[in-house]
């Protein structure tokens, strides 16, 4: 089969497209052909070691396609059935291993390239809003990076939940993507202090969540957007590792709490995998949620997928397609 592997980390460069061998599913595992891999910024940071993995490796964390053949022990999945799934390296081949209990249903309504686009950022915008911080109406949520894939699914669930949401972007253009998602506020970092906007917006009294998937550039001025006891909910580090911090901070400005979830941890079980991943499919097959697709890479040009993936040169999910 054709894969992309990673020998040496590195830039995008580092991304081989090449020749690998097809393989075979273990006790408890299926073998799924790709239909579409859902590309995400954890694959940037396996790709440069930042999240280390056993070298050599193929990247991707997501994907949607057929179940090819299941290994012994495995129930209730059949050699056709369209399947999804996240958190589960591999995904940037023709064909991947996935254990059994990682495998979505894709349900009638729902295409595959649809699926791949949902699975990892939809759950983390699920896990974000109605477990990190469960949302509620009349609270006000701050979301960073609004107009890219989990940012424009964050402020469309927080929309459900009743919030009000502030979100930052770099471009006009990205501004109006997360304006018709929903957003009730949309601050153009670029232009305006997103620290000084917020709390004009909220005169002065700071929001109740941040959900902050950038990291070392904006840690700081998260936490001052923060009202009391407000939380924030680290859950990505695109412009790279936040410093160290002594925790007194939290105390003084207002007896704050942050976390660093995982997608991993709140979906650790097969109910809450498919309790998450079902209610996104049902909103997205009923016109509820909406996603964008914005481009599509075929798997051999995975390297450009990831510079423009870096330079903040996309909106909305990119998609390899094998």
């Amino acid at each position: 089969m054709k894969a992309v592997v990673v020998h040496e980390c590195g830039g995008p460069e580092a991304l081989s497209y090449e020749e690998s061998n097809r393989p075979v599913p273990g006790a408890g595992e299926v073998l799924v052909k790709l239909s579409a891999i859902g590309l995400n910024y954890i694959d940037v940071y396996h790709r440069t070691g930042l999240y280390a993995l056993p070298r050599p490796f193929i990247p991707g964390m997501e994907g949607a396609g057929c179940v090819e053949e299941i290994g012994p022990g495995v129930e209730n999945i059949s050699p056709g059935d369209r399947v999804a799934w996240a958190m589960q390296t591999g995904a940037y081949a023709e064909y991947a291993i996935v254990p059994a209990w990682k495998l979505v249903p894709i349900p009638t309504g729902v295409d595959e390239r649809s699926a791949a686009a949902l699975m990892l950022q939809g759950m983390t915008a699920h896990y974000l809003t109605t477990s990190v911080h469960a949302l509620k109406a009349g609270e006000t949520a701050l979301v960073h990076a609004a107009a890219g894939g989990a940012g424009l699914l964050l402020v469309q669930l927080a929309k459900r939940l009743g919030a009000r949401v502030i979100g930052t972007v770099s471009t006009q253009a990205k501004a109006d993507l997360a304006r018709r998602a929903g957003a009730d506020e949309v601050i153009l970092y670029t232009e305006t202090d997103f620290e000084t906007e917020t709390r004009r917006l909220t005169d002065g009294r700071g929001v109740q969540v941040v959900y902050d998937s950038v990291g070392r550039d904006t840690f700081l001025k998260s936490i001052n957007c923060l009202a009391p006891r407000g939380m924030l909910a680290l859950y990505g580090q695109s412009s790279g590792p936040v410093a160290p911090f002594d925790p007194a901070l939290l105390a003084q400005k207002g007896s704050l709490f942050m976390t660093r979830p995982s997608l991993a941890h709140y979906a650790a079980t097969r109910e809450e995998l498919l309790w998450r991943a079902g209610e996104l499919f049902s909103w997205v097959a009923s016109g509820q949620l909406s996603l964008r697709i914005e481009k599509t890479f075929p798997l051999a040009e995975t390297s450009e997928a990831h510079r423009q993936l870096e330079g903040r040169m996309t909106t909305g999910k990119i998609l390899l397609i094998p």
